[in-house]
C-alpha cells in the first residue's frame, strides 16, 4: 500500500492545478442544492488500479459524498462494467471528475500493461520490475500500480540502494574503482548494483563481489553466456529495450529480474468515463 499522506498531497496539488480559483462552468450552471448520481464505467478491458485514490479526490472536496467501490484494485474489468457509484452534490462530482479519472486511468493503464508482461512469463520465476522512469511527483502512485498489476518495485529513489551506472563508472575511472569506493562507506544493510554492457565488465564486477548486476542492452546470446558465467553468484537483472515481444525469450535465459521502463514512461491510459444517471432513470441500489 502507499503512503496516504503523500497521496493526499498529490491529489490536492492536482485539484489546485485544475481549479486554482473555481470551476467557472459549474459555478455558473449548477445550483448548490442539486444532487446527482454518477458511475465510473470501463470503456475497455484491463486491470483496475487507483480506485481508492479516485475516492479520495471526491472525499477531499466533500467528506459527505458517497463513493461506493464496485470493483477493487487488481480486478480484471471488462468494457462496460461499472467500477464505482458516486452520490452527492452535483458540484462536487463535476469538480472532481477529471482529476479522479486522470489518476485512475493512468494507474489502471500501468497495472494493465504490467499484468501483460507478468502473464507472458508466468511459467518462469523471473520478476518483472519497474524503474525510476516515472512521471514527476506521481512515482508513489505509478509504482503502486505496478504492484497491483503483479510486478515488483525496483528502488523507489536514489536513497534506497547503490546503483552504479555507466556515467558513474566513467566519472570514477572504472568498474573496480567504483565498487571499491562504494564499499568503503556503504551502510551494512544496503546492497550494491552495477550496470555492465559486456562479458568482460561482468567478470570484473563479479570479482569485486557485488550483489546485483544489470545486463544493459545485451543481446540474447550474450545474456545466455552471462547467466553461465555468473552461475548464481549475483542477482542478474536484464534491462534495456524490453518489449512484450522479447520478454519471454529473455526470461527463458534464466535472469532473475527484468526491468521494464515502458511500464511507466510510455504507458497508454485505460479508457474510463464518469457518467451521470439521467434524471428519470431509476437509480440502482
Amino acid at each position: 500500500m502507499y503512503n496516504q499522506f503523500l497521496v493526499e498531497e498529490i491529489i490536492k496539488n492536482a485539484l489546485i492545478e485544475d481549479m486554482n480559483d473555481k470551476d467557472l462552468t459549474t459555478e455558473l450552471l449548477i445550483d448548490d442544492i442539486l444532487k446527482s448520481t454518477a458511475y465510473i464505467i470501463a470503456k475497455e478491458d484491463g486491470v483496475l488500479a487507483g480506485i481508492l485514490v479516485a475516492k479520495e479526490v471526491f472525499k477531499i472536496l466533500d467528506p459527505t459524498i458517497s463513493f461506493d467501490i464496485l470493483k477493487e484494485d487488481g480486478s480484471i474489468i471488462k468494457k462496460g462494467e461499472k467500477i464505482a457509484k458516486i452520490k452527492g452534490k452535483t458540484k462536487t462530482i463535476l469538480k472532481g471528475e477529471r482529476t479522479a479519472l486522470n489518476l485512475l486511468q493512468r494507474m489502471s493503464g500501468i497495472a494493465s500493461l504490467t499484468n501483460k508482461y507478468v502473464s507472458t512469463i508466468k511459467q518462469y520465476s523471473t520478476r518483472i520490475v519497474d524503474t525510476r522512469k516515472t512521471t514527476p511527483n506521481l512515482r508513489i502512485l505509478e509504482k503502486y500500480a505496478v504492484s497491483v498489476g503483479g510486478g515488483y518495485n525496483h528502488r523507489f529513489n536514489l536513497s534506497d540502494a547503490v546503483m552504479i551506472k555507466d556515467n558513474h563508472i566513467k566519472a570514477v575511472g572504472g568498474i573496480k574503482k567504483a565498487i571499491q569506493k562504494a564499499k568503503e562507506n556503504i551502510p551494512h544493510i544496503v546492497k550494491i548494483e552495477i550496470e555492465v554492457t559486456s562479458l568482460e565488465e561482468l567478470k570484473e564486477a563479479l570479482e569485486e563481489g557485488v550483489d546485483i548486476i544489470m545486463l544493459d542492452n545485451m543481446d540474447i546470446s550474450t545474456m545466455e553466456k552471462a547467466v553461465k558465467i555468473n552461475n548464481k553468484q549475483a542477482i542478474l537483472e536484464a534491462s534495456g529495450n524490453i518489449t512484450i515481444e522479447r520478454v519471454k525469450e529473455i526470461a527463458a535465459i534464466g535472469v532473475d529480474i527484468i526491468s521494464v521502463g515502458a511500464l511507466t514512461h510510455s504507458v497508454k491510459a485505460m479508457d474510463l468515463s464518469l457518467l451521470f444517471v439521467d434524471g428519470g432513470e431509476k437509480i440502482e441500489e
